[in-house]
């Protein structure tokens, strides 16, 4: 049922930065017209009817009241609406029941705001009505402008680079498929249907992946199966983004599924992706968040940081620093620095190899300094350094050397998986203490961080991996090194 018969549709529920701006200046207007009715005499009458709000005094605002007011209920409101500005392919009643609990968060937090600052004191009579009014027209006003078929009919593009699984995918398909976008000097301008698929003769091509949505919104794309072969994860996320940013929904053949794409496979031949990328407001925050902390931690620590130095160099004279390539986000590579716990040359001629120490062992290479730094994590200080430049992240998957990611992707050839999202200081198989020794658990706890990432869950496993440290910290202070890194991702031997 089309709530608002009268909005153009094709305008109005184009995703993206439309999405948003209606989104945001609809919650802003509908709040200061909500206000409004509140204060009518009317209204206000009608309201002292109610029990709770009968003794006490009505009262009208001054227009200077009335100003203040309003900016600050539409400040609320726009504020804890902010999620709902975000174009994602939510269900109808999903996107319904949402707004209806983020309008019972503004009714409390108004509350709350009246109750603490006199200065703005929204009378009870007239919050009864405006969160009474927000409750009915805002859920109502976002449903309308989530993006739905105009004519009924579901439009479905295929966006992948693996031209043969289109056949398969046009079977499975329960709605009729306009074409497909593939890399650009990739797949031909068309390919021929002749096994029963749903398109009779040929599927189009519609253009490049950085096409892709133009393509989306000139075709008032409702779905988008992601066909992607091979290890190219960064075209395959980038397309995932774009189809989350313009509402558009993301789906996957179960035949093809990537476990960390979805959280169930064999529901159907079509299944949902679970994974949900990063709105850019979200990946503001925590790259704000990992300079911050990154800063904040090399200015206090500098003086632990020399200390440590000094230990190193006076108990072998050798390299204080060591220098590392490790994996980042997609496969690609960078270089990290730690401070050296182990003997000058460690790897020798054996290459990169998992410590011992992950497995619970004793490592001859560690040094007796070593050991305490292992322990303590002071070894790590560095790679502040790294989460300051942007190639690491306070919070996410341990990075390996690409020479152990090859290794480890022999015998479990969903490793790469975890390459989806910026390598970090801690994750979430760090503080359950999960190692490299054990690369499939630590795979599922690094899976299940990719798919539950957000600021809170951040926070949360950093605020456990530092009560962690300084537990580790009082338990060498009072029994000594035992140069076990207690789970600690660090599985390559140091230079």
């Amino acid at each position: 049922m089309d709530l608002f018969p009268g909005i153009n549709h094709g305008i109005l529920m184009t995703g993206g930065w439309r999405y948003r701006l209606a989104g945001g200046v609809g919650t802003v207007t509908l709040t200061v017209l909500a206000l409004a009715l509140a204060y009518q005499p009317l209204v206000q009458d009608v309201v002292a009817l109610v029990p709770v709000v009968g003794d006490l005094p009505i009262r009208s605002a001054t227009p200077t009241e009335f100003a203040f007011e309003a900016l600050t209920t539409a400040l609320v409101v726009a504020v804890v609406f902010i999620p709902l500005y975000k174009p994602q392919p939510r269900r109808l009643l999903d996107t319904w029941l949402y707004a209806l609990r983020r309008t019972a968060i503004v009714v409390l937090t108004l509350a709350t705001v009246g109750y603490f600052d006199y200065t703005y004191r929204l009378p009870r009579s007239t919050l009864i009505v405006v969160g009474t009014a927000l409750a009915v027209v805002l859920p109502a006003y976002f449903v309308a402008i989530r993006r739905r078929p105009a004519d009924g009919q579901e439009r479905t593009i295929v966006v992948g680079n693996a031209a043969e699984r289109i056949p398969a995918i046009s079977r499975a398909a329960d709605a009729t498929i306009v074409g497909y976008v593939a890399p650009g000097a990739v797949e031909p301008d068309s390919i021929g249907m002749t096994d029963g698929g749903q398109v009779d003769a040929e599927l189009p091509r519609l253009g490049g992946l950085s096409r892709l949505e133009e393509v989306l919104l000139s075709h008032n794309a409702d779905r988008a199966i992601l066909s992607f072969a091979g290890e190219d994860r960064s075209e395959l996320f980038g397309a995932l983004t774009t189809c989350h940013e313009n509402g558009v929904q993301a789906q996957i053949h179960s035949d093809y599924a990537d476990p960390v794409l979805t959280r169930e496979v064999g529901n159907g031949p079509l299944v949902e992706i679970d994974l949900e990328p990063w709105d850019p407001q979200d990946q503001v925050l925590k790259r704000l968040f990992d300079i911050v902390f990154a800063g904040v931690g090399l200015l206090l620590l500098t003086p632990v940081m020399a200390l440590v130095a000094a230990a190193i160099r006076l108990e072998d004279g050798g390299p204080i620093l060591y220098w590392q390539e490790r994996t980042a986000a997609f496969g690609e590579t960078f270089t990290i620095t730690k401070f050296r716990s182990m003997v000058t040359d460690a790897e020798g001629e054996s290459g990169a190899t998992i410590s011992a120490e992950d497995a619970g062992e004793t490592d001859p290479r560690v040094t007796r300094t070593g050991g305490v730094l292992r322990t303590t994590h002071l070894d790590e200080i560095p790679q502040l350094w790294a989460v300051l430049w942007g190639d690491m992240s306070v919070v996410g998957p341990r990075p390996e050397r690409p020479s152990l990611d090859a290794d480890i992707e022999a015998t479990v050839e969903e490793w790469p998986n975890r390459w989806f999202v910026r390598p970090g200081l801690t994750g979430l198989a760090q503080i359950n203490g999960v190692t490299g020794a054990d690369p499939e658990r630590k795979l599922q706890y690094d899976i299940e961080y990719i798919k539950r990432q957000s600021l809170a869950f951040d926070g949360k496993i950093v605020i456990r991996q530092l009560y962690q440290v300084l537990a580790d910290a009082v338990d060498i202070l009072c029994s000594g090194p035992s140069g076990n890194r207690d789970g600690e991702d660090d599985s390559t031997p140091n230079n």
